[in-house]
């Protein structure tokens, strides 16, 4: 009868390695829904870091460990117990200042893809959950950790 039960899935933060992305942010990869294109990251930005401005097809929640960022469009700064929703088509350039003394540390969990946008607002590249697990697998191997168990895939 407790077969029937889904059980819960527990990932100690050892588990996950957090790789290094080499342009001055890490990235933990912790669960992969490729059905619903969901995908579940911690990622750690060094002072003066920023994303590329971006379109989310989904939404996203983020919230923030320590450290701070905020967005260049928006005069709202995220910081340590900060929570962050982004509703489907929202546009923004990640910011983390340079001025912070320590590195900051978010959660996120992104549906959709992230249309990476150029400074006309063309689209040059797509990431989406199917992307971010191949990368962080590659990445994995590349800096020396075993296949990575991430919840919500199978080892392939």
């Amino acid at each position: 009868m407790f077969d029937l039960i889904p059980r819960a899935l527990h990932r100690g933060e050892e588990e996950l390695p957090f790789v290094d992305i080499g342009d001055g942010s890490s990235m933990q990869v912790l669960h992969i829904d490729l059905a619903r294109d969901l995908w579940v990251v911690r990622t750690r930005f060094q002072p003066g870091y920023s994303v590329q401005t971006h379109r989310h097809t989904g939404d996203v929640y983020a919230f923030t460990l320590c450290g701070s960022w905020h967005y260049l469009e928006y005069p709202e700064v995220n910081r340590a117990g900060s929570y962050l929703y982004e509703p489907a088509g929202s546009t923004h350039t990640l910011n983390v200042p340079a001025t912070n003394t320590e590195v900051t540390d978010v959660f996120f969990a992104i549906f959709g893809k992230n249309e990476n946008l150029d400074a006309d607002g063309n689209v040059v590249s797509v990431w989406d959950a199917q992307f971010i697990n191949d990368v962080y697998r590659l990445l994995c191997e590349a800096q020396g950790y075993p296949a990575p168990q991430i919840v919500g895939v199978e080892i392939v």
